[in-house]
Parts: structure tokens; sequence; C-alpha cells
């Protein structure tokens, strides 16, 4: 098969979910013998025009220039150029950007779009945007030919609403084994000192709620952060959580200093709310993190009983203070260590959806 992946910055991965989802499924598809290009914004490191087998397509995307409609125009360049490259299928990752452009998609392949989370419930959109990416979701279902849901949540939200087919296909991850406390040291920490926030810094993620909790807490652990503060809700954030034991940290894409802060984090505070299944998640999983996440159907669907959950800043306060790597709580750590080999495995995942590509072109 030819197929062509859109909707990423562009691997390899130096952002978030969808470009590890990217990057994942297109080094394993052309393991199994098929020819796959991903698309890459022009602003992205790496600028080699292969990798790992993997053909890159580099467009041109002005976001650096004006903003988040940049998005909209690297979309719609990218669109364009599949028009002439002969896929078979075109697997758009997400749809927030790129469904407006859906009529300028070429017939001949199989469109399938995995449709993210429910975009229009981010309380950093104002009702305007909100309104638009109900539309967009629309668009993106009625355009596809098939829709690709990573959770059950997912997959019932847009069962209710489209009679477009719907495959829940979930993430993956890969479990941690070679720890190597020594990267520690580039953040000045010790094993299972601090606790550990990985995640957008926006209002979703309850990333203020868990802040909150760990300044009411008597522990004296530092918590990191890590993500872009250079926001004005990151700046808020730290103008708002001055604490010795609160310290944020840059976006880290290096993968093994960031496996070894997971599995050597005392716990991991989860705070996504609106998504499917959430990639950061199944990475704290896959590294053995003692969890703690915001109680939610996305949340509970991945985690089960193997997580503490919280609603509140007491409820964080308390995981603070309280929670330890007891017998009880290792058992919930290799249980989630089980559903990654189980459930959660590029391996199985890239099986999926090789499969349904296969199964959409008959």
């Amino acid at each position: 098969m030819r197929i062509g992946i859109i909707g990423t910055r562009g691997i390899p991965n130096y952002y978030g979910g969808f470009e590890e989802c990217a990057q994942q499924l297109a080094v394993r598809l052309v393991g199994k013998g098929h020819k796959v290009w991903v698309y890459n914004s022009h602003l992205h490191p790496y600028s080699q025009k292969s990798f790992e087998g993997v053909e890159i397509i580099h467009k041109y995307d002005p976001e650096h220039k004006v903003g988040t409609f940049g998005q909209f125009v690297y979309d719609l360049n990218c669109i364009i150029d599949s028009r002439w490259r002969r896929f078979d299928i075109i697997l758009m990752l997400g749809y927030t950007s790129s469904s407006i452009w859906q009529r300028f998609l070429p017939s001949k392949p199989v469109v399938i779009t995995n449709m993210d989370g429910m975009e229009w419930r981010r309380s950093k959109y104002s009702p305007k945007v909100q309104q638009f990416l109900r539309r967009a979701e629309k668009w993106a279902a009625k355009g596809s030919s098939l829709l690709i849901a990573d959770s059950k949540v997912i997959e019932e939200h847009l069962n209710r609403l489209y009679k477009t087919q719907i495959i829940h296909i979930a993430y993956g991850a890969q479990k941690f084994k070679n720890p190597d406390e020594e990267v520690l040291q580039k953040f000045g920490v010790e094993p299972y000192s601090y606790n550990l926030v990985i995640a957008r810094l926006e209002p979703e993620n309850n990333i203020e709620l868990v802040l909150a909790g760990i300044q009411k807490s008597q522990s004296q652990r530092v918590t990191l952060v890590v993500g872009n503060h250079e926001t004005e809700y990151g700046q808020y954030l730290k103008n708002t959580y001055r604490d010795s034991r609160i310290r944020f940290i840059k976006g880290i894409y290096n993968k093994l200093h960031i496996t070894n802060l997971r599995y050597y984090c005392h716990v991991f505070f989860h705070g996504h709310s609106v998504g499917g299944t959430n990639p950061s998640l199944l990475e704290a999983m896959a590294c053995s993190s003692m969890i703690c996440a915001h109680d939610n159907p996305f949340n509970r669907e991945v985690l089960g009983d193997n997580a503490t959950y919280f609603l509140d800043l007491n409820d964080i306060a308390n995981a603070a203070d309280l929670m330890e790597r007891n017998s009880i709580q290792k058992e919930k750590i290799k249980a989630n260590l089980q559903k990654i080999k189980d459930t959660y495995n590029w391996d199985l995942v890239t099986d999926q959806y090789e499969l349904v590509f296969q199964q959409a072109l008959i």
C-alpha cells in the first residue's frame, strides 16, 4: 500500500501525541513492506527527506509568522500536494485545521481520520472557536470513508452523531526497560524525591488544580511541571504558584530524559480531562509510574482501578502526602504494565491500522 499521513508537525516526534503516533505507525508499516509518506512542517528541525525508511515531505508552514492560522495554511499545502502522490490511503491525524479543506483531497485514496478528542470542549477556546470545532468535527466525519476513535468514550460519542463507519483503535506505548538514574542529575533531583506533571499548560489539563493541591500539602517533595510555560497561561501559573516545591521546566523531547523522569518520579499527576486515550498517560504506565489521575471517563477507561483519582485540591494534597509505593501500589503498577503489553502496544496498534487499511481498499 501507498500511505500518506497528514495532520502532524512531522517526524521524528518533537511535539506531541499525534507526532508520536505518526512516527510509530509509519516506521512499523514500512517494516511490513508498505510505502509510507509523512508530511512535515518546513519548520521541523529534522530536514532530511527520509526517516527510518519513511519518506518525508516538507511543506511550507507560516505558523511562526501568523500564529494559529498558519496551521490551516500548512494543512492546505499538504492536502494540495497529496493530489498527485497516488496514495491508496490518506490517514488524517486530527481535524481541527484540516477539515475545512476536505473538498481538495484527491478522490481516489481512501480517507481515514483519527478524530482525536472532543476538541470543542477545551476551555481554552472561545465560544465561537468551540462552535467552529463542532462544525469541523462534522465536516471531518462526513468527508472521511472511515473514522478512528482512540477510546471507547470517543467511539460512543461519534456513533451518536454520525453514520460513518467508526473503528476503535487505541494509542500505544513501549515498556521502559533501561532506567538510568544519572539522567536525573540534569534536573537536580534524586529517585522518588519528586512528583511529576507532563502536559500542555492549558486549563482543561487541570494544572492549576494540581499546583493548588501541592501548595496545600505538607509534603516537601518538589513537583516538576514539564511543558511550554512561555505562554500567557504558563506565565499566570508561574506568577500564581510561587513555591519552592514547584519547578517549571520547558518541554522535553529527549526520550531518554523524559522516560527516566517518569520512571523515577514519586507520583505522576495526570490532569487531562477532555481527550481520549492520552499518550502521556500511556507513557507513564509504561514507565512504571505511580499515577494519580483526574477522575473522568477517559482516564477511567485506560486505568480502571489501577490508579488513585482526584477531583479537587484536597485529593491532590492527600495524594502528595499519603501515596507510597506499598504492595497495593506496586500491584497497580504491575497491572498497568500488563495493559501496555496486552492492549496499548504499538505493534498491536499498527497491526490494527494495517488491517483497517487493507479492508478499506477491498
